[in-house]
């Protein structure tokens, strides 16, 4: 196998927590935060071929997507959520669409150069997502496996995502769980800062599924807790630009 370590949900967690994501595509994407170009740069450098046709898995309301829309490749973007996909395609109208899973691709055999799938993988069945992609993809073609989080190391970024219940804060000996269609997975980390006011911060943090599939009232405590934290504790001002440090990893591996 390709990989043996990091979390795999029991598939009816997965199923529950994933389902935050099906609605709120306008929230999500003004929210959260994209990647940096690196990421993309390094998943490609050592293709084993040119790549013409890029599958995003997961692909949101087109974070990652936006990304490969800067290169002249032919993209299909899949993802459980319509409206989520909504909200791509109207950014990324040459984009095609179509709404499905990584275990579920109504997609022709051998028909990607390269699938990626960010921040999404911890939702998939690992097995059966590697298997599938694996399946789409043509001989030799690329599979990207992409994370934001919250960097840590930074100690008052530390407790904020403690707050802000973070949970895709990966451990240091992190390895994705990758089917054996695939070769290792190398990894390559960027470290970099997305600036935000505290009430875009206390924003990101309702995009979470921690909080998505919350109750009212432990809603209210992480706001309460956030206002706290980001205004009494740190002193920070209302609409005041902070810098928040993030740490992407970016996976790559190839079909054998």
């Amino acid at each position: 196998m390709a990989g043996t370590s990091g979390p795999v949900f029991d598939a009816q967690r997965r199923k529950h927590l994933a389902g935050a994501f099906l609605a709120g595509g306008d929230h999500y994407h003004k929210v959260r935060p994209g990647y940096p170009s690196e990421s993309l740069q390094w998943l490609v450098e050592n293709a084993a071929h040119p790549i013409r046709d890029v599958l995003d898995v997961g692909a949101g309301t087109g974070k990652y997507t936006q990304l490969l829309a800067a290169h002249n490749w032919s993209l299909t973007a899949v993802d459980p959520s319509a409206d989520m996909l909504a909200q791509l395609a109207g950014e990324l109208p040459a984009a095609s669409t179509v709404v499905g899973t990584a275990e579920h691709l109504e997609l022709q055999d051998s028909s990607m150069d390269l699938a990626v799938v960010a921040q999404a993988w911890h939702w998939c069945d690992p097995w059966a997502a590697s298997t599938e992609i694996a399946r789409v993809l043509r001989p030799g073609g690329s599979l990207g496996l992409i994370w934001n989080q919250l960097d840590v190391r930074t100690p008052w970024v530390h407790r904020l995502a403690r707050i802000m219940h973070a949970g895709d804060v990966h451990k240091p000996d992190f390895h994705p769980v990758i089917g054996e269609e695939f070769a290792p997975a190398e990894p390559h980390l960027t470290a970099w800062s997305q600036t935000l006011t505290p009430e875009e911060i206390m924003e990101l943090a309702k995009s979470r599924s921690y909080y998505l599939k919350a109750s009212q009232e432990v809603r209210a405590k992480v706001m309460k807790n956030l206002q706290w934290y980001l205004f009494e504790h740190l002193n920070h001002l209302p609409g005041q630009d902070l810098q928040l440090p993030y740490l992407t990893q970016t996976w790559r591996t190839r079909k054998l």
